[in-house]
């Protein structure tokens, strides 16, 4: 009895494992690959994905809800053979690894690709220039009011002048 138990409970996980790795973890949906380009962002670019998993003249919405974009359209790439789209990543994206997914208008396939966003790095968009000045509340030289610039200038004249007159007149030993 030993010598048959084995090879049956062995038979039995084979056939178990089998089964729960052969079947499609969404329901019956088949599952495709979404190319997701650029793979890595910074907060604010724009992502471009692209896949042949609903067919060239197929139609698919994307769902970009995991980075906090949410649903986007793919529509037939020409040429191309696949269906493409794009979303942005929004400003307030948190660095991390997230799943875009991409379901055919049939509802029977989908696709999924990865994205990562991080803080470092640079946009792929056109560069964001400062504009303004800085506030520290101090003021500058070449600020909104010359004549406080002028006064503050003047006063730095007197106080070197003043001072070179005290030295020299020390130098000669005049006193204070």
């Amino acid at each position: 009895m030993r010598r048959t138990a084995r090879p049956l409970a062995t038979t039995a996980l084979a056939l178990a494992f089998a089964a729960l790795g052969g079947a499609p973890a969404y329901g019956g949906a088949g599952t495709g690959r979404l190319e997701v380009s650029p793979a890595a962002v910074v907060p604010g670019d724009e992502v471009t994905v692209a896949t042949a998993a609903c067919g060239a003249d197929g139609a698919a919405t994307g769902d970009a809800g995991a980075v906090g974009a949410g649903p986007f359209p793919l529509a037939p790439d020409a040429g191309q053979g696949r269906l493409g789209g794009r979303f942005e990543v929004p400003p307030s994206a948190q660095p991390g690894t997230y799943e875009i997914v991409a379901t055919c208008a049939d509802g029977a396939s989908r696709a999924t690709g990865d994205l990562v966003v991080s803080l470092t790095g640079t946009r792929s968009g056109p560069p964001a220039y400062p504009r303004g000045s800085v506030k520290t509340g101090v003021g500058g030289a070449l600020g909104p009011d010359p004549v406080q610039a002028a006064a503050g200038v003047a006063a730095l004249a007197v106080a070197a002048a003043g001072g070179t007159w005290l030295l020299h007149r020390r130098a000669r030993g005049d006193g204070i």
